[in-house]
């Protein structure tokens, strides 16, 4: 399982003629010129490439958090009309594939002039447009007791009160299994931006990795492994950094109090 990423790793320090040529995982000579010739070989340089993906990524991560929190909250403890009827009709939009969708919302930014802008990738995380990290949170949510807020109540704390003062710091862990998984879908995120962003100084890592292979001509295979490496560490760094909270929240997110 982890022969691609060492094979990857290793390629990304031989020279050109060697990646394909030799099967061995230790180069024949370390190089660091495909670092080089990916970081500032294209058009634009690559890092301004992470910088739109970290700019993309870290605002979804934000609209997330706080958009879908606020819609698991609101089913989770909160009593409305058709509370159950809105819920099942969000579960049911998990069965919708996102390319059913990709039109209409197409059109849709199209008229707000979007297109081509970061607006598309955005915007949507700050309305609770992912029902996964809804289910995720209201699942959560529901395991923390009642009596907490009915002591906040009594206190006279309302709604917005208790979510902010009492839910909200007791769903650290879910929180944070909301957040690393989002980062993870945007930054890893190819269709996207491939759908809605035309410039060149626009794109995110992903596009920038397709850059580096050309159909008609000839591909940087040696620069493109040096970047994919690269464009690694950030989602690496950020599984290991909540990796206590991302298994604390996998763990006890489907259970029932």
């Amino acid at each position: 399982m982890l022969y691609p990423l060492l094979w990857m790793l290793a390629s990304s320090f031989k020279p050109e003629s060697d990646i394909f040529s030799s099967a061995s995982l230790w180069p024949a000579g370390f190089s660091l010129d495909s670092y080089f010739r990916g970081w500032g070989g294209l058009q634009v340089s690559f890092g301004r490439f992470f910088v739109n993906s970290f700019i993309v990524s870290l605002l979804s991560v934000i609209g997330n958090v706080l958009s879908c929190s606020l819609a698991a909250y609101a089913f989770a403890r909160l009593k409305f009309p058709g509370r159950n009827f809105w819920f099942a009709l969000m579960l049911g939009t998990l069965m919708l594939p996102y390319h059913v969708t990709l039109i209409p919302q197409y059109i849709l930014f199209l008229n707000l002039d979007w297109i081509d802008t970061f607006l598309p990738l955005v915007v949507p995380k700050f309305l609770a447009a992912d029902a996964f990290f809804i289910f995720l949170l209201v699942q959560f949510f529901r395991t923390i007791p009642r009596e907490l807020d009915e002591a906040a109540m009594i206190d006279g704390a309302g709604a917005w009160r208790i979510y902010w003062m009492v839910v909200l710091p007791l769903s650290v862990p879910a929180l944070a299994t909301a957040a690393i998984f989002t980062f993870i879908f945007t930054w890893d995120d190819f269709f996207g931006p491939l759908v809605y962003l035309n410039d060149m100084r626009s794109y995110t890592v992903q596009l920038g990795l397709r850059s580096f292979v050309d159909s008609t001509g000839k591909s940087d295979w040696g620069a493109l492994l040096a970047m994919s490496t690269l464009t690694l560490l950030p989602v690496f760094a950020f599984f290991v950094f909540f990796q206590k909270l991302l298994i604390q929240g996998i763990a006890t997110t489907g259970l029932r109090g």
